[in-house]
């Protein structure tokens, strides 16, 4: 009852109105819950937007560049454009279809060599190296991502290729019933068989692409393997884990988004590859699915090697084939971004 009094006492006519402080000479001031931004803050949103809202133009604008210049080839071509496989465009008969399952190939053999690489990189230095050797190895990892494809390509053409050719000789002569890891006209049983038939391949290619798309994917998984919950760490200590069976319990499927996420965004880049591609394969425009013999072509090869010597209409084909592949680069990296915006980051793990 005394409580209930107090409130009546406060509620009734002797409390203070809403415009009034209950102070004689001051009035209550109503105090909005919205926040004024600062100066910097205005800037710095500014210059967000502005950044964001121009790439995207940029974007379109190269989407509506290469559609308008690609529509003459597309427009004679047809839907034939995507299943012929020759390339030819003087002489009617030009399409995609060798150069697509190329460029998929090698992005494949890219991943494959990439991601047990990036993944063992990025753990050993989130969960195992120590603190001075993990910034060594975070610094040549970095650098590493900096060096440019043309050296890559160099690299793979002149050095790596032939280091590597006995051991595609070996996949062949023990895996050679797998389809892709056949090689028509090679005896198997010659042991003074040449290696140049494995040379200038898909698998060469991919192995030097796989090599170069290592630390982006590597640099995403390690982000987010450093984020895993350090509750939940010593959690799984505390229940006797060893740290092997700590990384299987917590660290990988809180970075499961992340590796997915990581390994699309570097298949995206593998796809795009120019330069370390061209200088090393062997032209071939007509499909080839194995991997191992000599022999293959990528979209963004075709580009460079046919760019100085079209004009015209071959300049338009090749148009379309960069539209294509930049549809193809384009729907790869919104998948990755979407994975990694849907990942577990900063949430508990199962």
């Amino acid at each position: 009852m005394h409580g209930r009094w107090a409130l009546d006492s406060m509620l009734g006519s002797g409390a203070p109105s809403s415009g009034d402080s209950g102070i004689p000479g001051r009035q209550r001031v109503k105090r909005s819950l919205k926040s004024r931004p600062s100066l910097s803050d205005l800037t710095f949103r500014g210059i967000s937007g502005t950044g964001g809202s121009l790439v995207l133009v940029l974007e379109i604008l190269i989407g509506v560049f290469l559609a308008y210049s690609a529509w003459p080839a597309l427009h004679k071509a047809g839907w034939s454009f995507l299943t012929t496989q020759s390339w030819n465009p003087q002489g009617g008969a030009f399409g995609i279809a060798a150069v697509v399952v190329g460029t998929a190939l090698i992005g494949l053999v890219a991943v494959v060599v990439a991601v047990p690489l990036a993944l063992g990189t990025s753990l050993y230095i989130s969960e195992y190296a120590p603190r001075p050797i993990q910034r060594i190895m975070i610094t040549l990892i970095d650098l590493m991502a900096a060096v440019p494809s043309v050296v890559f390509g160099l690299w793979g053409s002149y050095l790596l290729q032939w280091r590597i050719l006995p051991d595609v000789r070996w996949i062949n002569d023990w895996f050679y019933w797998v389809p892709i890891f056949q090689v028509d006209g090679i005896n198997r049983s010659n042991p003074l068989t040449s290696l140049d038939a494995y040379s200038a391949s898909t698998f060469v290619a991919g192995v030097v692409v796989g090599l170069m798309i290592t630390p982006i994917i590597g640099s995403i998984m390690r982000e987010a393997f450093g984020q895993a919950p350090v509750g939940e760490r010593e959690g799984a200590y505390a229940l006797g884990s060893t740290r092997w069976a700590m990384i299987r319990a917590v660290v990988l499927p809180f970075g499961r988004g992340a590796i997915i996420g990581g390994t699309m965004l570097g298949l995206g880049r593998a796809l795009g590859e120019t330069m370390a591609v061209l200088l090393i394969i062997s032209p071939l425009y007509q499909i080839q699915p194995h991997i191992l013999q000599s022999g293959t072509s990528s979209v963004s090869s075709l580009i460079a090697l046919q760019f100085s010597e079209s004009d015209g209409f071959g300049i338009s084909a090749l148009m379309a084939a960069g539209l294509a592949l930049f549809a193809i680069t384009l729907l790869v990296n919104l998948l990755a971004a979407q994975v990694v915006a849907r990942s577990r980051s900063g949430a508990s793990s199962d």
